[in-house]
């Protein structure tokens, strides 16, 4: 892997990686600190131009049918054809023990209809880009920040049916093409397989928070990576969830947090009791923290950590208009 040479131009945005600091600062580092800074923070492009190279997988990105209905949007709404989206704002508690939180409840006419896309259009490490930035880059009208697979160099990576990556190392989900989504355990098959059996988008992140609609246990346990620096997801944090109703049937939720008064974040017991309430049956874990971000319809949805400002990520999930 190297580190991209040019710009990337993509829309009517300009982008350059900024690396001649960081790499200059690596150079007179040594020891744990030129590892550091390589492995978390210089920008390793390995496939630029991500939607040519998805549109060249023959047999890969097959998406759903067009409509030629009419899309129709509100303030907290989309309809187009059967794929609808339907955001509301939950508040509970009071004072410092308040916590804010957005539900998206999305109904897809076909599985295939809700993509990925990378920060850039770069699949590689330590590429970012706000959620914000990436969903207009795609034309979308509703997005979530994604599973921010650029800070690791382990997981199942597949994103609209190609594969970007087969390091199998913890619990996934995966969605199929028929409208089914699945915990699955990374370490026990392969990324061929996956698409051989249908699988469109994974993530890789965690826990599962959900056990046959029933919250899992150990959950405010678990470490998602062994990477530095990214140890546990304990306490109270802002948090961003996807959940399974039915097939074809999502429901999405971003929690903000570390703002009192606002919004304090919840546990992972917390978001796992908001998704069953919600009425999941399986619901998944994703990148928190300041990562944490919801649009629509080109505006943030939520309040990023109290200051409305977005933190890049590597990657989201998106519904195109």
């Amino acid at each position: 892997m190297t580190p991209p040479q040019t710009e990337h131009r993509k829309g009517s945005r300009t982008r350059r990686p900024v690396v001649s600091a960081v790499l200059a600062v690596t150079l007179s580092a040594g020891g744990a600190a030129a590892w550091a800074l390589d492995r978390f923070v210089i920008p390793h492009a390995q496939i630029t131009n991500v939607s040519a190279y998805e549109a060249s997988q023959a047999g890969t990105t097959t998406t759903s049918d067009t409509t030629n209905e009419s899309a129709v949007v509100t303030d907290n709404s989309y309809t187009q054809g059967d794929t609808g989206v339907t955001i509301s704002t939950v508040t509970t508690g009071s004072g410092d023990s308040t916590v804010t939180y957005y539900v998206a409840d999305v109904v897809l006419s076909d599985a295939t209809t809700l993509k990925s896309a990378f920060a850039q259009d770069t699949f590689g490490e330590n590429i970012t880009e706000n959620t914000s930035d990436i969903a207009a880059d795609n034309n979308a009208i509703f997005a979530i920040n994604g599973d921010y697979y650029g800070f690791r160099d382990t997981g199942i990576v597949i994103r609209n049916g190609v594969v970007y990556r087969d390091e199998g190392a913890r619990q996934g989900l995966a969605f199929y093409k028929d409208g089914t989504v699945k915990v699955y355990d990374e370490t026990t098959t392969t990324a061929e397989q996956l698409v051989a059996d249908g699988v469109w988008n994974t993530l890789s992140f965690g826990p599962s928070l959900l056990d046959n609609g029933e919250i899992a246990s150990g959950i405010e346990d678990v470490e998602v990576d062994t990477n530095f620096g990214n140890h546990s997801i304990q306490g109270e944090q802002p948090r961003t969830a996807v959940g399974v109703i039915d097939e074809n049937h999502l429901v999405f939720v971003v929690v903000d947090g570390r703002s009192p008064g606002y919004s304090a974040g919840v546990t992972m017991t917390g978001l796992a009791q908001i998704m069953k309430d919600l009425g999941a049956t399986t619901a998944y874990n994703i990148d928190g923290g300041g990562s944490s971000t919801m649009y629509f319809n080109g505006s943030l949805v939520n309040n990023p950590l109290g200051e409305n400002k977005e933190r890049g990520t590597s990657d989201i999930l998106y519904i195109a208009q």
